[in-house]
């Protein structure tokens, strides 16, 4: 077993940084492109250096496993044939380094180097924000809305949410100096998710800080409602999220019939040309591909003239790209990892322990209104890698 090393620390903290996109605005072209690279190489050498630890870590979740390879390899009967592959790298960047990171590091280990990454990001948004706000801050188009170091005010709400859970849930201590860190960490990510002015992470953070007060200091452990219970918790919270989300579009549709601000007709749209290719789907990102015959039907069911990047769903996209085959191997992977996060949380009072299982919560309910699952590279289907796979070790 080897010791954990100052440079695996900066490692993942570097490479938490990168998925989160806290560099893709400040840095165009070839420095990403670099940095890209160090973390991808980095995971992969690490992992064939661990390679006992990776084979039992990938053990622990087959489904995901295979969920991951039919992603890798949807270029194959994708329409984009050229630009679904040239996307795949993006599957082997997010899996080696979530695998990585569940392969090496306990669940303190990956809290506290977290917390690290969301800090630092946390630091440099409000740098940007009063040093350079045109790139900090949303113009005509969301005045006033900070977007941070992360390009969009929905994405720096999403990295908020997560970073105050995060923080709210570091390991306990006595030490004056990690009070105060832990303290601030959670005012400031609040502060910034406020300033983004995204009205889903406002009420994913309120659904999900609710939820985790309940698990905290209501335990039925060993009573078996708790199962039904905990389910419906979670599938109560992902409706809340997704009506008070566009309560303002619901309540005040302008000369229309309230549709979650034109998503529900593009959810239409999609799901029907789903059918045409039930089983694998159109491949990673194909159907809502620049020149895509379904991307712009989609789009006019909207507006004329809109073409949706994604379908603001993250079970939707993730169907469309790999088929029911898919999203059925995700369903059992994400409802096995749920359950083991449970577990984890009423075997005790360690508040770190609650981590995976406030994750799992944001991962479902902020899906519910975007698309944070298989879009591009990303930080939350990499946590959602490191946390499906953490929870299968033995000592997570």
């Amino acid at each position: 077993m080897y010791n954990i090393t100052f440079f695996e620390k900066i490692f993942v903290v570097l490479g938490v940084l990168f998925f989160s996109g806290a560099f893709s605005e400040l840095f165009k072209g070839a420095p990403i492109a670099l940095l890209r690279y160090i973390v991808w190489g980095g995971a992969t050498v690490l992992i064939c250096i661990r390679w006992q630890d990776s084979l039992r870590v990938i053990k622990s979740d087959i489904f995901l496993v295979l969920l991951s390879v039919i992603a890798f390899a949807s270029f194959l009967w994708s329409d984009f044939f050229v630009s679904t592959l040239k996307d795949s790298r993006e599957i082997l960047q997010m899996t080696s380094f979530g695998l990585y990171v569940a392969a090496r590091f306990t669940i303190k280990e990956q809290i506290e180097t977290i917390s690290a990454a969301f800090f630092i990001g946390e630091l440099m948004s409000l740098l940007a924000g009063v040093a350079m706000p045109t790139l900090a801050i949303h113009g005509s188009e969301h005045p006033g809305a900070w977007k941070g170091v992360y390009g969009y005010k929905n994405l720096l709400g999403a990295i908020m949410v997560i970073s105050s859970f995060t923080f709210f849930l570091l390991p306990n201590s006595n030490n004056k100096l990690k009070k105060i860190y832990k303290w601030t960490g959670l005012m400031l990510g609040i502060i910034l998710m406020l300033l983004s002015t995204s009205k889903t992470s406002l009420v994913v953070s309120v659904v999900l800080f609710s939820a985790l007060y309940f698990y905290r200091y209501f335990r039925f452990a060993g009573k078996t409602t708790v199962i039904f219970l905990d389910l419906l918790i979670l599938i109560v919270s992902a409706a809340i999220t997704l009506v008070l989300s566009n309560w303002t579009e619901l309540l005040t549709g302008i000369g229309r019939d309230p549709t979650l601000t034109g998503r529900t007709p593009m959810w239409g749209i999609a799901l029907t040309r789903l059918m045409d290719r039930p089983l694998l789907g159109f491949g990673r990102g194909a159907f809502w591909a620049p020149g895509s015959p379904y991307a712009l039907e989609a789009g006019k069911a909207v507006a004329v003239g809109f073409v949706p990047p994604h379908g603001h769903n993250g079970f939707i996209d993730l169907a469309l790209d790999v088929g029911l085959i898919g999203i059925s191997l995700f369903a059992i992977s994400f409802v096995i990892a749920y359950f083991r996060a449970l577990k984890l949380a009423y075997a005790t009072l360690a508040p770190e322990r609650m981590w995976y299982l406030a994750f799992l919560m944001f991962f479902f309910m902020n899906n519910m209104t975007e698309s944070f699952m298989f879009f591009k590279t990303n930080i939350y289907w990499t946590l959602y890698l490191t946390t499906a796979l953490s929870l299968g070790k033995k000592n997570p």
